[in-house]
This record gives structure tokens, sequence and C-alpha cells, in this order.
């Protein structure tokens, strides 16, 4: 197959810049080399802060409607650019084409527009005193914010977090995952073309440990941090972010429950427990990869869901009809494949795939993975309490609320949940019962940019979305006004 070569740099102060040594990106599917990028050292992460830090004193005061009509000329060119950005995804994840072409880019230029809009008409509070004094609040932008995104979907995080901090006033440092460099390297350059100032975007690539990522939440001018990724590095970036009390907004790990009750529409169960079992090969915090089944339809839902799990296609992530694409890496195909292992072990089985499929060369070399179901497990099996990552899910069975409710919330983290039944007491009382941010109702990850999203427990710490990403990324000021 032809493959293309994507040589990334960094972007500071409007610049595109090739400054350290570089590393090889590669294609998931086959492993093969589809380009490189530089990894920043603390000279570059610098530089990078200090553009932000100098484009803050402009940009903060720019009128919002002039951040506005800047950011919206952003968003366009991201549509205009749909099908690049959807091949950029998939050459960068490994996820199928299809999942890219289905809303997905339109949603990555929705994150910039909705909050261009947002910061342009939302209000402000005051409050009249009885004694004549009136006290009102400005919203003014905090400075230079650090974001930092995850792999496995970079093009949305990069712009969910990029809507907010700019269209507020801030200017930004955004560290995508060394895997995934391509997406918001080209992000940059659209930005470039709309006219976003020198400075107010920087994008700067590298790890974590002793480089850009280290660097960049130690920096003393970096004045928050907006992280999504693995539960222990946000413990970490918490920890490098607490000398200089940089405040913090974390969306971390998951180990959602999807709970499917005898009443739920069996059909439409299947077809709900497919997508959060099995987009984006399960990569995906916000998955419900236990599934808790009520007893009397446990085994007509599984012989159903295995069948249609068997039925995804799984391989060339550019073929229309692949339903399963490839793992991030080998190192992370990996660590998928032995919680397979230690489920087996530990005496549970594999009922659906488990094992690498039989593709033809390239992909032979690739991270595939069947997409994977395993019974017989336990509640407080390791399988059933740590987040594995991959196309793997565990079902089981349970008999009354009290105990679904008891298993769904006897995990650490606490980010989604997907309940499934046409009782709408029910749905309402599990609403309320189960610890997680986010709690879908007979569907799954159906997102409205107004409401706050975020984790409990170690899913994460706060939450962005509407004006819960105003109170964020915004310093609350009140000025009390005499009457005299």
């Amino acid at each position: 197959m032809d493959y293309p070569f994507f040589h990334v740099s960094h972007y500071i102060d409007g610049q595109f810049v090739d400054r350290g040594p570089r590393f090889d990106i590669l294609y998931p599917a086959t492993n093969h080399v589809i380009g490189s990028a530089p990894e920043a050292g603390a000279a570059e992460v610098d530089a990078a802060v200090q553009a932000a830090a100098r484009a803050f004193r402009q940009w903060s005061r720019t009128p919002v409607a002039e951040r506005r009509l800047i950011l919206k000329r952003f968003a366009q060119l991201i549509r205009d650019h749909e099908a690049e950005l959807a091949a950029i995804e998939t050459w960068d994840v490994g996820r199928p084409i299809s999942e890219n072409r289905a809303g997905y880019i339109p949603r990555i230029a929705a994150n910039i527009e909705f909050f261009a809009d947002f910061a342009a008409t939302h209000g402000s509070e005051a409050y009249p005193m009885d004694n004549g004094y009136i006290n009102y609040v400005l919203r003014q932008p905090v400075g230079v914010a650090a974001l930092i995104a995850p792999w496995n979907i970079p093009l949305l995080q990069a712009t969910w977090k990029m809507g907010p901090a700019l269209a507020f006033g801030n200017t930004v440092v955004m560290k995508p995952a060394e895997l995934t460099p391509i997406g918001t390297w080209r992000l940059a350059q659209l930005a470039h073309e709309a006219g976003v100032p020198p400075g107010v975007i920087n994008v700067i690539h590298g790890f974590g440990p002793n480089s850009a990522g280290e660097f960049l939440t130690k920096h003393p001018d970096v004045k928050l941090i907006s992280f999504t990724g693995e539960t222990t590095t946000g413990k970490i970036i918490m920890a490098a972010a607490s000398s200089t009390l940089k405040r913090v907004s974390f969306e971390l790990g998951g180990k959602g429950a999807n709970l499917i009750f005898a009443d739920a529409d069996l059909d439409r169960a299947v077809a709900i427990s497919l997508r959060s079992s099995f987009f984006n090969q399960g990569e995906f915090c916000l998955a419900g990869p236990r599934l808790l089944v009520q007893r009397p339809i446990y085994d007509a839902f599984l012989e159903r869901f295995r069948a249609a799990a068997a039925n995804l296609t799984v391989g060339d992530p550019f073929a229309a009809s692949t339903k399963v694409g490839a793992l991030i890496s080998r190192e992370h195909h990996e660590r998928v494949s032995s919680y397979i292992a230690i489920a087996r072990d530990s005496g549970a089985r594999i009922i659906q795939g488990g094992t690498q499929p039989n593709l033809p060369s390239p992909f032979d070399q690739g991270n595939f993975l069947q997409p994977t179901i395993i019974v017989d497990v336990q509640p407080r099996d390791r399988v059933c309490q740590e987040e594995i990552f991959g196309p793997v899910v565990t079902v089981a069975p349970f008999d009354d609320e009290e105990e679904a409710i008891a298993i769904a919330n006897g995990v650490g983290y606490g980010l989604s949940a997907v309940v499934q039944t046409r009782d709408v007491g029910r749905a309402v009382r599990l609403g309320a019962a189960l610890e997680a941010g986010t709690i879908w109702i007979n569907d799954f990850f159906v997102r409205d940019l107004r409401v706050p999203f975020g984790g409990m427990k170690n899913s994460g710490i706060g939450r962005e979305g509407g004006h819960y990403s105003l109170e964020f990324y915004t310093e609350a000021k009140t000025i009390c006004l005499s009457n005299q």
C-alpha cells in the first residue's frame, strides 16, 4: 500500500520550528513509519510558554467579537478540510475511516464554534444590595493554558480544550500524545491560515517524564492545566502543578458499567452495547466494558451480543466495511492481550475473540485484536476492576437493582455509565444512584457541549462544558459599586 510521510514540526510563536531530536510516527495498522516529529526540550517548551505569555497581553484584551470571528474562521477551515482530517485521524490512531466520516470532523469544528459563540453571548452576574450597593462579576482569562491531549481521539480532545481556552481569552501551549502528533500539527496549520495571532496557539511535541510533558506542567508561567489521559499520569501532573498552585482539570480513566435490565429492547441493547464496547477499538475512556445483564435475559442477550461481535469486520482502517481498527501500538496490544491471559488464569471463559485476527500483508504486522467477550467473572476480578482500554469486555448477570448498583459502583473509577430499561422510574433511580459523571439512558456517547463533563473518584477532577468551562478558564472578579 502507499504510505504518506508527515514531517511534523513544533508551532511556536507563529512559526513552524524543527528543533530537537526526531522520533518516528508509526501507522498502527501496519507499524510502518509514516512520519517523524521533533521532541521538545526545556528550551522549546520555555520558548512556547514565553510566546504564549507575550501573546496573552494582547489576546486577552482583544474584543470578544473579534476573537469570535477568528475562531469561526478556524472552525470553517476544519470543516473545509473534513476529508483530509478524517484520513489523518485514521493514520494517527488506526480508527476505521467510517467512524471519522460519521460526524466526527464536524464535531471537532463545533468544539471551536460553540465556545466562540458562548464567549460572545454569555451574560454576567449582578447582585443589588438593600443598602443600594451593587456587586457585579467580571470574568477574565487566566493566562497561559497547558493543554495535554490523549492519543485515542486526538483531534476531538485538542479542540475540546482549545475552544474554551481561546474563546475566553487565554493563550495555549498544546502537547499532543507522542503517538499521535499529526492531527494537532495540522490544526496548527489551519489556525495559522485562519489568522490566529502568533503565540496564541503553540504546539510542542514530545514525551512525558524528563521531556515536553514534564517541562510544560512544571513551568512557572503556566497558569492552568487541562489534561486527559491515564489516572497515574494525572496524579504525577497534579503533584508537579502543586508547587505553583496551577489550577487543574483532569479527565482520567474509566471502567464504565452498562446495565441492561430485563425490560430493555433487546435489539437496541445489543446495538448500543456493541458501540459502547468496541467503538474506537475500545480505546475510549467513556466505554462501557462491564456489561451487567439482568438474569432473565442474560442468555438471550449474550447469544445475540456474541454473534454481533463476531460479525464485526476487523482489518484495514481505510476499508469502508471495517468496524474495528488497530490498537495504537505493539506495546499497548501486549498490555491489552495480557488481561485476556489474566482472565483465563482466573477461571473466566473467553467466548468470543481473544486472539489476533488472521489478516493479509501488510496488516498482519499491525496491532489488531478481535472483539473479545469474557464471561464467568466475579466483580473483584482484575479484568472487572482495571481499565483495559481495548476491545475486551466482561459480561455478568445480576438479579435486581440493588445488586446492579453495588457492582456498578464497586470500582475505583466513575466517569460514565449506561442504563438500558423502559422503566422511567428505574432510570431516574439509577441515574441518581450510580457514581459516574455522565450516565446515558438507552443510548451511548450523545454529547451536548452545554452540559458538565468529567469524572468522579479516580476518573478525574473538575468539569468542563458550557459555563463549567467558563469557570475553569476564567478568573471571577467581584466589583462592589458604591451608591455614593
